[in-house]
Parts: structure tokens; C-alpha cells; sequence
């Protein structure tokens, strides 16, 4: 159960507290239906820089490791979720957020070139 305590963090079960501010932090309320914009979506969560690779994954023996595994998965599902069925396919193998974003920018940075050009 995850208690709250009055400095404004968390304390999950597995006993480290997490700060509300952190990207690790990870509210109820936090569902993919909310998003219109993926990049602002994750910006507004604080979530981006587990997606750029700017928040490197915790070694296992770090307290945070646990948070970090959940935020992911947590974005993973954002991601896969707000995607195309063809689209999800083709990412279903990978094995971080990070490496889903980095797919999908590769992916769509060739196609809106021509698009962009135009402009």
C-alpha cells in the first residue's frame, strides 16, 4: 500500500519514498486517455528523460532501480498504447521506453522530411 507522508512524497511498498516530483513518481491518475500530444504528455509527467536516455536506468543495487523498471513499463504502456496496430507491432521487442521513442523518431523523421521541406 502507498502511503502518503507530509513532506509531499510517497512511500510504495518496497520501502523506498519517492518524491512527487520525481520522474519515477507515479500518480493514479496517470492513464494514457489524457494525453493528446505524446512529447507534452511525457514532458508535463516529468517523464522525458527517461524516454531521451537523459535518466539512465539505476544498477540493480540502487534503491531507485525498482522505480525506475515501473516508470518505464509505465511509459511503455503510454506509448504502445496511443500507437497504430502496425506500429505497435514493429515495437513490441523492445526493451525500454527509450528505445521505443528512439524507433519512432527514426521512423517518422523520414516520412515528414518530404513534409517538412514543403513548409
Amino acid at each position: 500500500m502507498t502511503g502518503e507522508k507530509g513532506d509531499g512524497s510517497k512511500k510504495p511498498e518496497g520501502g523506498e519514498t519517492i518524491d512527487v516530483n520525481s520522474p519515477y513518481y507515479i500518480h493514479a491518475s496517470d492513464y494514457t486517455k489524457q494525453m493528446q500530444e505524446m512529447r507534452n504528455f511525457l514532458l508535463a509527467k516529468n517523464k522525458m528523460g527517461l524516454v531521451d536516455g537523459s535518466i539512465e536506468k539505476p544498477e540493480v543495487s540502487s534503491p531507485m532501480h525498482t522505480a525506475w523498471i515501473r516508470a518505464d513499463a509505465m511509459i511503455k504502456g503510454w506509448l504502445t498504447t496511443a500507437m497504430e496496430k502496425e506500429i505497435r507491432t514493429s515495437v513490441r521487442f523492445a526493451n525500454t521506453s527509450s528505445e521505443i521513442w528512439q524507433d519512432l523518431e527514426e521512423r517518422f523523421e523520414k516520412e515528414w522530411a518530404p513534409q517538412a521541406y514543403e513548409l
